[in-house]
């Protein structure tokens, strides 16, 4: 066996290592999916919303509770009565890609009354989030056992087990945003090849107008090369480029912030157009990065996201008694009056949603500020269960209460490290390591995920919201561990990384239970509270 792999090429030993990663991961999301039998957190909006749609194209309205003994919807729901919706169009604050999503697991595994399938699709986007972030690591770093490191990282955090194992709609944004920046990634390798093979054939051009002067390759200093008086080739445009953008509008088509990935990912993709030509030796690379880069990526990239996200709403254009759909009838002389009136209904629905979003600040227990989020300062607790009788590890401690709990909680010692590594990725990047492109990539998502939530610091917000800029978090660890490896001798590097990964691994393996909703002893659960916050 060992011989066989040593036989295969690098390339099939990093798929083969990825692919693997992501079958361990799916074992830890997918074994007993479908527990809790029970609609969790803010399943009760998705979820439902989801088997609506897909049974009437649009999400419907539901009674709170039905029968003269008030039963919850939610547990009626989830015991498989699902027939139980109004005929009312449902007024929702998020488009719709993500519950279209849910709609799809729910059409593939039993429909609804099946936790497992309502499931379904976030498990499966955690699954294939480890898979990227091992392929996107490899295109970092170009060591197959960081890759690896990465991707077991992800596999093992709670926050992405957790939110794997949940209905919700944070995963999707996660996994396009994380599968649009391996689109970047695969365009960035391609024009550099390109602007590289142009710069060989044009230095060896009669034709060729150049200087000599010195500059600095990479990060190295002192060297002598030939700078051509050119801009170099066309590198705006490529597939891939194009496939990150539609993929970033069906982010945004999850939740509007997906928005904000397409603004960062797009400028810094132009911004590695413009370093690639700098070092390929286009003397002209400053003013190519706007007229012969931006400009023509933004011509192509900005209608294709938004022709994705507007994909997202065919349904409610569709459909009459989608919700607002008629208020361009209703309401004449209102709005935008210039607009057909599908339109205007579509553009006012759209306001009503943003209002909603900016003006949410209702006191919630466990909302969280976004400034503590890279830190886990505050979990939400998505289920907890006193259970009658003593199942699974409860029968233990026979004479303690027993419990099952979903607590949405990162791997405190992965997201602390990732927080530390930021920091200092920012030092190395600075004053060891001046041009490296690799660490704006890794601050991309931080950029994109996190940032612009500091804007909203009034509003309510939750820490599982930082599943989008996990990956990043652990591609921080990555450039850390990349900088130790060429600092540190071998033997005291691999130890370091040993000792790392299975701390890591051993304390997701304690807090594995109280995110999946195994039962366990009160007491048990209660020494997983580290700190007064997660309580």
């Amino acid at each position: 066996m060992r011989a066989q792999l040593a036989r295969l090429s690098p390339r099939a030993k990093g798929w083969l290592g990825s692919l693997l990663m992501a079958v361990f991961a799916a074992i830890l999301r997918f074994a007993r999916l479908g527990s809790p039998r029970a609609v969790v957190f803010d399943e009760t909006y998705y979820v439902k919303d989801a088997w609506t749609m897909l049974m009437t194209g649009e999400p419907r309205d539901w009674p709170e509770k039905v029968g003269a003994a008030k039963t919850p919807i939610d547990q009626l729901f989830a015991s498989g009565q699902t027939d139980l919706w109004l005929s009312s169009a449902e007024y929702v604050v998020h488009p719709p890609m993500g519950k279209w999503c849910i709609a799809l697991g729910l059409k593939l595994f039993g429909g609804a009354g099946n936790p497992f399938a309502w499931r379904a699709a976030t498990a499966l986007a955690g699954t294939i989030a480890v898979l990227l972030l091992c392929r996107v690591a490899l295109r970092l770093f170009k060591n197959l056992p960081l890759a690896l490191a990465a991707g077991f990282l992800m596999a093992v955090d709670g926050l992405g087990i957790s939110m794997s194992r949940t209905g919700l709609l944070d995963n999707f944004i996660m996994i396009f945003a994380l599968a649009a920046f391996a689109c970047l990634l695969a365009h960035r390798d391609w024009a550099q090849e390109r602007l590289r093979s142009s710069y060989q054939q044009d230095i060896h051009s009669r034709a060729a107008n150049f200087a000599v002067t010195t500059r600095r390759l990479g990060r190295k200093r002192g060297q002598t090369r030939l700078v051509l008086d050119s801009s170099g080739p066309f590198i705006a445009w490529s597939w891939w480029r194009l496939a990150a953008a539609v993929l970033l509008g069906l982010a945004t088509g999850t939740k509007w912030s997906g928005t904000y990935f397409f603004a960062v990912f797009a400028l810094i993709s132009v911004l590695w157009d413009a370093y690639e030509r700098h070092e390929a030796g286009y003397r002209a690379w400053l003013l190519a990065a706007v007229f012969k880069d931006g400009l023509p990526a933004a011509a192509y990239m900005l209608p294709a996201w938004a022709a994705s996200y507007m994909a997202t709403w065919l349904g409610w254009f569709i459909h009459p008694d989608s919700y607002l759909r008629n208020w361009a009838e209703r309401n004449p002389g209102e709005g935008l009056t210039w607009l057909p009136g599908s339109l205007r209904s579509f553009v006012e629905y759209h306001q009503q949603m943003w209002q909603f979003h900016t003006t949410l600040d209702s006191p919630h227990p466990y909302m969280a500020n976004p400034l503590t989020w890279p830190l886990q300062i505050r979990p939400t607790s998505f289920y907890w269960e006193k259970l009658p009788d003593h199942p699974g590890l409860c029968k233990l401690a026979p004479g303690s209460s027993c419990i099952a709990s979903v607590t949405s909680l990162g791997n405190p010692i992965l997201w602390w490290l990732g927080s530390i590594s930021l920091i200092l990725g920012i030092i190395i990047a600075c004053i060891f390591r001046r041009g490296d492109w690799r660490f704006l990539a890794v601050g991309a998502g931080l950029l994109a995920g996190w940032l612009p939530w500091a804007q909203y610091l009034h509003r309510t917000t939750f820490t599982f919201y930082a599943i989008v800029i996990l990956p990043w978090m652990i591609l921080a660890i990555c450039y850390l561990a990349a900088w130790l490896k060429d600092n540190m001798a071998a033997r005291s590097y691999r130890r370091t990384c040993t000792i790392t990964l299975s701390l890591i691994g051993a304390v997701s393996l304690f807090f594995y239970p109280i995110w999946t909703a195994i039962p366990v002893p009160y007491g048990f659960w209660l020494v997983h509270m580290w700190l007064p916050s997660w309580v």
